[in-house]
């Protein structure tokens, strides 16, 4: 039986008005789609986080890091309702089928430290990096005020994910032994490979929607894949490097 997420409960709680008359019925079909889908993911994502907390712990990171992560789990799933309130606004349905989800690794072949990280730079280093440029981005081109305050919220917590993993390497550093070091540069090319596939599966190239489409969220693929790929090359990979990291190698393995 599959599991179904529904937030109608919660987002009533954060009614918005849209006016959004200019949207033709298949645009706001889309729109609504594109929320939806968005709430899916925005709230299946806390289980990552939650995921992270016990490997943290496991790697005797300093508490107050760890509280940071449990943190994150309650903002994913506030995320998910912001995104459930805006579906709702544009007169959609603010319940979706939950895919089929894959357990967070828990990487049992390495010590807990070599394993807490791994997971680290998958999901803040790589993932949540991408999607700060990416919201960034969609931020920028979105019009009505009610839209454009809910991905600045969900923008200001990407930005504190993402953070959280490149401070984490700095505060790592001193425990970063060359063999460590060289053990996650291996790591980072099928992490590469992960992220690749992931965002070009969710940022398909098709028709470029309408400006008016794009200002209430719906993707111009070709753009926001542009953004994917400056994003690794720019900020990423230099950043990975600058830790003592191969990304720019692994990188290259990704392709």
């Amino acid at each position: 039986m599959t599991a179904q997420l529904d937030l109608r409960a919660r987002a009533a709680r954060q009614a918005m008005v849209i006016e959004a008359e200019q949207l033709s019925p298949a645009e706001r079909a889309m729109a609504i789609e594109t929320w939806r889908g968005r709430m899916v993911n925005e709230y299946v994502s806390s289980r990552v986080f939650a995921a992270l907390v016990p490997q943290l712990i496991a790697a005797e990171i300093d508490p107050v890091i760890v509280g940071d992560v449990a943190a994150m789990v309650v903002e994913e799933i506030e995320h998910g309702t912001r995104c459930a309130a805006v579906v709702i606004a544009l007169g959609g349905e603010a319940v979706a089928e939950l895919p089929p989800l894959a357990d967070v690794p828990t990487h049992g072949d390495v010590e807990p430290l070599e394993a807490a990280l791994r997971n680290v730079l998958s999901i803040a280093c790589l993932s949540e990096t991408v999607a700060v440029a990416l919201l960034t981005a969609e931020r920028d081109r979105t019009e009505p005020a009610p839209l454009r305050a809910t991905l600045t919220a969900i923008l200001s917590d990407e930005v504190g994910h993402a953070r959280f993993g490149w401070r984490l390497l700095d505060l790592l550093a001193p425990r970063l032994t060359p063999a460590l070091r060289a053990r996650l540069s291996r790591y980072l090319a099928p992490a590469f490979q992960t992220l690749r596939r992931y965002e070009l599966d969710n940022l398909p190239i098709g028709a470029t929607p309408s400006p008016a489409a794009q200002a209430v969220g719906v993707c111009d693929g070709r753009a926001a894949r542009a953004v994917f790929f400056h994003t690794v090359e720019a900020v990423i990979v230099p950043g990975l490097e600058a830790h003592g990291l191969a990304a720019a190698a692994a990188w290259r393995q990704a392709a």
